[in-house]
Formats: C-alpha cells, structure tokens, sequence
C-alpha cells in the first residue's frame, strides 16, 4: 500500500471512534432504520425495547427515515462532538436498502460533511455497493464470522437469498460468495472496511486467524474479534463465552497479519455518544418534539439507579473494579436506562482497595442524583462513604430489572 493511500484512510479515520481508538473524543450516532434481516444467526435474539441489554441488535425504537433526520438534527444540536451516523440495524441495512438510502439522504441534506457508516452480514452487498458509494457511504462493516462454509452452517440457521431460504452448508456458500466479492470491490473502490467476527467457543474460535488472512487479501483495513454474547432467547444461549485473555491472545495473533480493534463496546442499534458514553437514554421513548433537556428533566422520576455490570444484562460486577457504572430510572414504576457513566475504578489491587478519598469522591460525584448503586459485592469502606451520603449501596447478583425492583422494595421499607 502506498504511503499516500495510508494517509488518505488516516484522514478517513482520523474522527470515527471505531475505526481509530484515539477518537474517543468523537461521538457516533446509530440510527435504528432497518428492522428487517435476511440472514438467521444462531447468537441473535432481536428484541426491542430491551433497555436492560447493550449488544448489536437491540433498538428501543425502529424509526422512519423522515423520523430519523429530525432526531439527528435534535442529537446534533445538543452532541457537538458527533462525527459519526451509522446504520447498524436492527437487522441489516442492505435487507432495508430503501430506508437506509433515503435516510442518509435525508441527513446529508442536513450535514454534508458527517461520516456515514453501516453494518452488514455483507449477503447483499455486491447488489448495492455502487448506489453506497454514490451516497457517500465511507466506512462499511462487514460481519465475516467463517470463510468455511461447513463451519458457517452449524453459526446461521438460515439465509434469506433473493425469495429463497437456504440452509446448512449451502447458505454457508452463498453467503462467504457476497461476501468476499462485496468486500474486494468496495476496497477497490476506496471504502474503509472493517470485519467484525463474532469469537464462538468450539465453534469458529480456532478458524479465526484463517478468516483474518482472507480478509487481509481482499482489502479489508482492520477486523475486530468480539466475545460471543449468550442471549437468551437465541440457538446459542448456552454455550460458554470466552473470557477477555482469551480473546486478547486471539487479537494479539491476528495482530500480526492485520490492524485490530480492542476498544469495541458491541453497541446497540440506537447507540448514541462516545463509545465510553453512551447518551442514547436521554434520546429515547420521548416524542421528537420534546427532546428538550429541560422539558427530559422535569419528568417524573421515581428513583435512580447505579447498577455494576459487565454483561449490560445482570448486576454482576465487584463496585471496586467497575470502569463504568449504567444509570438507570424508574418512571412510573418501569426501569428505563439512562445512559453510561464512566468512573475511575476503586480497587486496583489487593492493597489497594481503601483509604483513597480521591477514587471514592469522583464515583460520589458520578452517582450523587442516584438512590442507591447495586452490585454483585463492594467493601465496608465505600458503602459507609457512600451511606454518609445518603446513598445505598446494594450488593446481589440478579437480572438488572429484578434486582432494582429488589433495591426498590428494600428502599421502601426503610
């Protein structure tokens, strides 16, 4: 590659938060336009209105491309940091190819010089890269999660192809086929692309580095290997995950034949805000004509709360190793989540988990509008602090809705 094609994507990248990981600074905003999916993964559950998960496919609202271009006018007056519109679901842009366009046309009318991004299993790629490149489209994600067709028909139920439902090896072949000849042409026609492959345990975990070098030779400019995700609900929902060595050690690997992402959050498909801030609570089940701060303000909140997570779906994070906290509101006895709150982690080793007024005063002032903060366990020190200050500190491992109703009825008895 030329050193004036390396400066080029750069200079592409240099404000998109996902594909350079010094753009945290920058804010990105999903715009869930695309309902519809083509492809049936075996790890997807999509449901909407799930406040309680942060994953890819998750939407609390499915909105129209008109809708669309009125909320981001709104987001934009009030992110000024937002570089970045993506389309990411919550099913696949390209199954929804009439939305998707109309929606960045829409916006682009509004902002010419925002990024647009989009997600896609890549099936209907070759039919639409050329209208992509003509709206603007810069970056394109394509999840390649085998370059065996074997392999990808134990990950996908079935394809959706043209009408007709395929199934097993067969879809395995079609889809891989879409997929490589979508990916050779948009690099050869100057798009950014990036491969998301979803890392599954006695499954593809071990064809990994195999997917990275084929991507590698047809132009894709960095991959990113992502935990699987158990949902509930889905084919897979009881196979094991692999933990963050395992999956480091698997980036660490691939890292020597193409550019890895470590920083991914695996976001939602309504997604808004920096990747360490997701803001998108503020924005969500209000009508478009009162996202106001003021007008979101006066709500009526019965409580908030700070809940301890490593999952997005359970309270199952030691208080003194939370990185982040998720804040939550229950209005009109419903949680709601709010948004992410990123703090500095309390306890930094076996030593290190008390008498440092400097950690414990900064997650004061994080958590100082919440009732109380559920975790799966914390120390004496800081639930004492945190009690002085009128706030509870709750430890249980529990769903995040089950344990706040919990938190709720141990704060009305008292």
């Amino acid at each position: 590659m030329s050193t004036e094609a390396v400066e080029t994507l750069d200079e592409k990248t240099l404000k998109h938060p996902c594909y350079n990981c010094i753009a945290h600074k920058y804010a990105r905003m999903h715009i869930p336009v695309a309902p519809k999916c083509n492809v049936s993964c075996n790890f997807c559950n999509r449901k909407y209105d799930c406040v309680n998960e942060t994953r890819p496919g998750v939407t609390s609202e499915v909105l129209t491309p008109e809708l669309a271009r009125d909320k981001f006018k709104l987001v934009k007056d009030k992110v000024k940091n937002l570089t970045v519109v993506g389309i990411a679901g919550p099913g696949d842009p390209l199954a929804n190819f009439e939305e998707t366009k109309k929606s960045i046309e829409l916006i682009k009318k509004e902002a010419p010089d925002i990024t647009f991004c989009l997600s896609t299993n890549g099936l209907m790629l070759p039919f639409y890269a050329d209208e992509l490149i003509k709206l603007g489209v810069s970056h394109i994600t394509i999840t390649i999660n085998s370059v065996d067709p074997k392999i990808s028909g134990q990950i996908y139920k079935f394809v959706d192809y043209l009408g007709e439902k395929l199934e097993g090896e067969e879809a395995g072949k079609v889809l891989l086929h879409n997929q490589i000849s979508g990916l050779k042409y948009i690099t050869k026609k100057g798009i950014i692309s990036k491969i998301n492959i979803v890392m599954i345990k006695g499954l593809n975990d071990n064809h990994i580095p195999d997917i990275v070098k084929k991507v590698k030779e047809c132009g894709a400019y960095m991959t990113n290997i992502m935990p699987l995700i158990p949902v509930a609900g889905s084919v897979f929902e009881n196979r094991p995950t692999v933990d963050d060595l395992e999956l480091n050690n698997m980036r660490k690997k691939c890292g020597l034949d193409l550019k890895q992402m470590y920083h991914c959050k695996q976001c939602r498909a309504d997604a808004i805000g920096t990747l360490e801030n997701d803001i998108s609570g503020k924005f969500r089940k209000f009508d478009l004509k009162e996202i106001d701060e003021n007008k979101i303000g006066s709500k009526k909140i019965n409580y908030r709360f700070a809940v301890a997570t490593k999952s997005g779906l359970n309270i199952d994070e030691h208080f003194g190793h939370a990185t982040q906290l998720y804040i939550y509101d229950v209005i009109n006895g419903e949680p709601k989540f709010l948004e992410k709150r990123s703090v500095d982690k309390y306890c930094i080793g076996i030593n290190e988990c008390s008498g440092h007024d400097d950690r414990i005063s900064k997650i004061i002032s994080a958590v100082s509008d919440c009732n109380a903060v559920l975790a799966l366990r914390a120390g004496l020190e800081p639930i004492s602090i945190l009690n002085e200050k009128g706030i509870k500190l709750f430890q249980m491992y529990n769903k995040i809705d089950k344990g706040i109703e919990r938190a709720i009825e141990l704060l009305e008895k008292n």
